[in-house]
């Protein structure tokens, strides 16, 4: 298997989706952060996130770019990108608000991701990245018995590949020239060995 097609086989096992609650936790920081403007959707995948952002109208315009062909159904309005995001992006157009969810972990190297989606931010623009947090007791109780990061044991491999954690995050935003990031967990995170029971579920209880 060449590279093309090992790249390819380890995008169709993460089957170009998120959880919902992922989806919804990425409307209400961009709802927060009052986000307008252009939008690119850096991972777009089948185009879900893209597809629930132009029925609200909040934004002028709506981008995606993904090794996936453009999704059926999706609004001819918005624009698609079909493109390995493991190589330097072909986009000549840069955004107000750039949206790089649950992606960088399934990419080969995390600095060049970082380096694109600064980019292809307009100045002052917003970045918004999620991904698997390695620092949950869930992660910890992965890498002590399993010998790595929970997402990155078992089927989540070949499709999940890049474990970052925050201090990761913070160095790269330096090395690029983006400001310091905030974080924001989504409260939404498995229990260790039960991992559809969520923290939340047992905090309300």
């Amino acid at each position: 298997m060449n590279l093309a097609e090992a790249r390819k086989t380890a995008a169709d096992l993460s089957k170009g989706t998120s959880d919902a609650t992922i989806k919804e936790f990425v409307e209400r920081l961009l709802k927060k952060e009052s986000a307008a403007g252009s939008l690119l959707d850096y991972g777009a995948g089948l185009g879900e996130l893209l597809t629930r952002l132009h029925s609200s109208g909040g934004f002028s315009r709506l981008a995606g770019v993904d090794l996936f062909p453009r999704p059926t159904g999706l609004p001819e309005a918005i624009e698609w990108l079909q493109q390995d995001l493991n190589d330097v992006p072909k986009l000549a157009e840069s955004y107000d608000v750039v949206v790089c969810s649950e992606t960088i972990e399934h990419l080969e190297n995390p600095r060049q991701v970082f380096r694109a989606l600064y980019s292809l931010l307009k100045p002052g623009g917003l970045l918004v990245l999620t991904m698997p947090n390695q620092e949950s007791i869930r992660s910890y109780v992965g890498l002590f018995f399993g010998g790595h990061f929970v997402h990155f044991l078992g089927a989540s491999y070949p499709a999940h590949i890049t474990a970052l954690l925050r201090m990761d995050l913070q160095r790269m935003c330096g090395e690029v020239g983006l400001t310091d990031p905030t974080f924001h967990p989504s409260g939404h995170g498995g229990v260790p060995k039960m991992p559809k029971v969520k923290w939340r579920t047992i905090s309300s209880a």
